[in-house]
């Protein structure tokens, strides 16, 4: 396949803004129309409702469990009563994440379970006690019914009047409405209050009415929001974890990587130099044999030995270059790529726009990358010619290979992109490939200017 990125990318802003990015779809109604309307209203909205009777479940719950397990703590029973309230406050987050992934459409990662060290009961208690992902949970069944409260009072409000008042004209002959003007007799009954029953009451109620329903999915959406960020905060895993596990994933995929390419340079010494290698050697001492009784013949093989010690040392040459290039060390990207372009089998055109160099790791991985799409290009890609740019944006070193070939590449297929996405990832680079059928390919990496 094809390796590119899709539209150009050359504003500098990094892929997020070009390969890979796809505007939303457009809409006959404006989304100030559509809003009240739209399934993710009316999911927030509930959402919001059903945080009241279960904020009250969780704080009563909370509470109760922890206040009788500080009280029993001059015991030894304090210790378990905390811990299971912990582990309680877990499974109602358990709950949480799912009604927040179900309504809120927010995926949450679940938080590693807890694993006592040697496996024992209070081994699992203290590890428990000893858990921050313990306490976030009690924190956040603590916090979430007064706002819960308060974001039900809002949206019920909001959502009731707005909608009873834009559909007064249709009830209002069954429950007319009145206001209070004081203690001013205007007209109505002896409680000095108007009745909102003319034409102009009923058009104005109404209009104020529907200010207020298309003004409440936004204040909706923003309470929604501020529960979104309390579920990322509180009951998912913490950031430090992530990192962590980020890390371990990160080196497995390193590890793995290394040994790929000592595996690949054992082979290509294998089959290809040391072989050749052997050939000579017995070449040679054929001809040492014949040297006496058939000179030509012996000068005819030493000729084609010679030729032979040409081809060994061009693979020689070849397999250190694909170690680490001696003209990547030398003098950098530009160069180096520029030997890269030379030997694609179509024109590549190469722009390196560094006012200084990466990290040495860095600068490695971002050769190999090229080097890898660009191989791609002259394989599979039909291509006519192709482009290579580098440049940086702050912290980060952009790539973006792109050829007018056949596309049809994807990262998901399995293909050498995949193993080329997850290299760039164990060093907390990006993969984009736009690559749609029939061409043009973009590819894009980036990566970090630090190792």
């Amino acid at each position: 396949m094809a390796t590119a990125y899709g539209p150009d990318t050359r504003d500098r802003q990094g892929p997020g803004a070009g390969p890979g990015h796809h505007p939303p779809a457009r809409h006959l109604l404006p989304a100030v129309v559509r809003a009240p309307f739209e399934a993710r209203t009316w999911r927030e909205l509930a959402y919001l409702l059903l945080s009241l009777p279960i904020g009250v479940v969780l704080f009563g719950f909370a509470v109760t469990m922890v206040s009788l397990g500080l009280g029993l703590l001059i015991t030894f029973l304090g210790i378990p009563v905390l811990a299971a309230a912990l582990v309680m406050c877990r499974g109602f987050g358990v709950m949480e994440r799912g009604r927040a992934r179900g309504l809120l459409k927010l995926e949450v990662a679940n938080p590693a379970p807890v694993r006592g060290r040697t496996g024992g009961l209070m081994s699992w208690v203290g590890a428990v006690l000893k858990s921050g992902v313990s306490w976030r949970h009690l924190l956040y069944a603590l916090l979430h019914l007064p706002w819960a409260v308060f974001a039900f009072s809002v949206s019920l409000t909001f959502w009731a009047y707005g909608w009873a008042a834009f559909t007064y004209p249709l009830w209002q002959w069954v429950f007319p409405a009145y206001v209070g003007v004081g203690g001013i007799q205007l007209y109505g009954d002896s409680t000095h209050q108007v009745y909102l029953d003319s034409s102009l009451d009923l058009t104005l109620t109404s209009a104020l009415g529907l200010v207020v329903v298309v003004v409440t999915p936004w204040i909706i959406r923003g309470l929604a929001s501020v529960d979104r960020l309390m579920v990322l905060g509180l009951l998912g895993p913490s950031r430090l974890a992530t990192r962590v596990s980020e890390l371990e994933s990160d080196r497995g995929v390193v590890v793995d990587t290394a040994a790929a390419d000592l595996r690949r340079i054992e082979r290509d010494l294998h089959d290809g130099a040391q072989a050749r290698l052997v050939a000579l050697a017995m070449d040679l001492g054929l001809a040492k044999e014949k040297l006496t009784d058939d000179p030509e013949a012996a000068a005819r093989m030493v000729d084609e030995a010679h030729g032979e010690v040409k081809v060994a040392l061009q693979e020689l040459r070849d397999l250190a270059r694909g170690i680490h290039p001696a003209v990547l060390t030398d003098r950098g990207l530009d160069a180096a790529l520029s030997a890269i372009a030379s030997r694609c089998t179509v024109p590549v055109t190469v722009t390196v726009d560094l006012q200084s160099r990466p990290a040495q790791a860095i600068e490695g991985i971002a050769y190999f990358t090229v080097s890898e799409l660009l191989q791609n290009v002259s394989k599979h890609a039909r291509a006519a010619r192709a482009s290579v740019d580098v440049w940086r944006v702050a912290d980060r070193l952009m790539l973006q290979v792109t050829d007018d070939g056949r596309g049809g590449a994807d990262v998901s297929s399995g293909s050498g992109l995949a193993g080329l996405a997850e290299r760039l990832d164990a060093v907390d680079g990006v993969l984009v490939v736009d690559s749609p059928v029939g061409g043009p390919t973009t590819v894009t990496a980036e990566l970090p200017w630090r190792g």
